[in-house]
């Protein structure tokens, strides 16, 4: 039986909906608890809480803490603060748990919760169905002298940026170089700039000032227009932007361009040729761009593409013994130096690769070739059903022989919507229209039929 309430990537839906409403957050705490109880029986645990900008966070911390506490766990509070940041103050403090109340890239009406282990790495899935059995049980309140209890942390910030920028070298440094960066009114709003101004850059700041109400609006890694305008406006080197819990960054270069996952996972890859032992492949996703892959391939690394989903790469990197590996979204896992994406981390990697070719951002992906590509969002009520249809199989089969090795097609059930994603990638542009407009109304015919 698959899990209830956990999907890829925790627990998200729009706020009020079940089971994103106090009352369950209330009952997830306590099953969290109870399921760290019977884990340490003999131990004082320690579970933190993180999250980001959203207004929800407020009332969704306060459910998830009495959860926690009434299971007789005690409870460190960060505020908000980026996700990555959650599963590193997790490993220092030795706590059992890290907890993110976050819906990452999704509007202010929607939240969610990530589960982050005591290792700092996304929760397995053992025990994600042992939580999901424990919050269905009865809550319980432990006796009054057991009762968790709940302090905050209030060097979080300090000790999160310390870390960013532990993980590049000494003598590095961004003197003489100017960048904006998009912090989408979410969880890194108090901390990227200071990372990036500590390293000597000249930083000019969009997204700074949340309200609980404007996260990822109009800005972040999924709406870059704005970045792209200003970075070309300030003259800047370079655009960095954030979406809504820092675990994801894209680049604008300084003609304006973006830059995505894909094409910073290429390049961190080929600083890391240079200068990582051992380094012989990357994780991908079924997103990745065939032209990616392709000049990951003329650089001589070994290509992987796993599921879409972090955990889904992280697993893939563990299984081949790879140390990079993201998704075109801009969630890049360096595990050199971190458990999990982190969208500053990964920043700073692209920008020591930038510094040590001495050319602009621009001029170094020139010789990338990326392929057309479109995606299609189709509207369904059973997204496993619709991908598994005969007919609709068929279809896909056929434009690939079509496209026959100058492309290739994808139909990928959303994990967090009601929705199939068609997509179609190809060399040529009206290959790519030609596919995926046919492939999208073949879905929508058996969707409605």
């Amino acid at each position: 039986m698959g899990k209830q309430f956990f999907g890829t990537d925790g627990i998200r839906g729009k706020v009020g909906e079940y089971p994103v409403t106090p009352d369950f957050v209330l009952r997830l705490g306590w099953g969290i608890g109870s399921y760290i109880k019977s884990q340490y029986p003999d131990e004082s645990s320690i579970v933190v809480i993180g999250k980001d900008t959203r207004i929800s966070g407020y009332m969704f911390e306060s459910a998830l803490q009495a959860g926690l506490v009434a299971a007789g766990v005690n409870v460190k509070l960060m505020g908000p603060m980026p996700t990555p940041a959650v599963a590193y103050i997790t490993r220092t403090l030795r706590a059992k748990m890290g907890i993110v109340i976050s819906a990452s890239h999704n509007p202010y009406y929607d939240n969610g919760i990530k589960l982050f282990s005591e290792k700092g790495t996304k929760l397995d899935d053992e025990a994600e169905f042992a939580i999901e059995s424990a919050l269905l049980s009865d809550v319980l309140t432990t006796p009054s002298e057991k009762l968790g209890k709940v302090t905050r942390i209030n060097d979080a910030a300090g000790r999160y940026i310390e870390y960013c920028k532990s993980t590049v070298s000494s003598g590095f440094s961004l003197t003489g170089t100017k960048i904006v960066v998009d912090c989408a009114h979410g969880a890194t709003y108090h901390v990227a700039d200071k990372v990036f101004k500590e390293l000597d850059a000249s930083v000019v700041t969009l997204g700074t000032e949340p309200n609980g109400l404007n996260i990822n609006d109009k800005l972040g890694s999924t709406s870059p227009a704005q970045l792209q305008a200003k970075v070309v406006e300030e003259n800047a080197d370079f655009g960095i932007a954030f979406d809504g819990d820092g675990d994801r960054v894209i680049f604008v270069d300084s003609l304006g361009n973006v830059v995505d996952g894909d094409q910073l996972i290429y390049l961190i890859a080929t600083q890391m040729d240079a200068s990582q032992l051992g380094q012989s492949g990357v994780v991908g996703t079924l997103m990745t761009n065939m032209g990616i892959e392709n000049a990951l391939k003329d650089k001589g690394f070994q290509f992987y593409r796993a599921k879409v989903g972090d955990r889904y790469v992280k697993e893939a990197m563990i299984d081949h013994g790879w140390i990079l590996g993201g998704e075109s979204s801009g969630h890049i896992i360096c595990s050199d130096v971190s458990t999990t994406g982190d969208g500053i981390i990964s920043a700073l990697k692209v920008l020591s690769a930038i510094n040590s070719q001495s050319k602009p951002l621009h001029e170094l992906l020139a010789d990338v070739a990326l392929y057309p590509q479109k995606m299609i969002n189709v509207k369904v009520k059973n997204q496993k059903a619709i991908c598994e249809h005969p007919e609709i199989k068929a279809a896909a089969e056929q434009a690939e022989a079509e496209l026959n090795g100058k492309g290739r097609v994808l139909l990928r059930p959303s994990g967090t919507e009601p929705l199939v994603r068609v997509m179609v990638e190809a060399k040529e542009m009206a290959l790519v229209e030609q596919h995926v407009e046919h492939l999208a109304q073949v879905v929508r015919d058996i969707a409605i039929a």
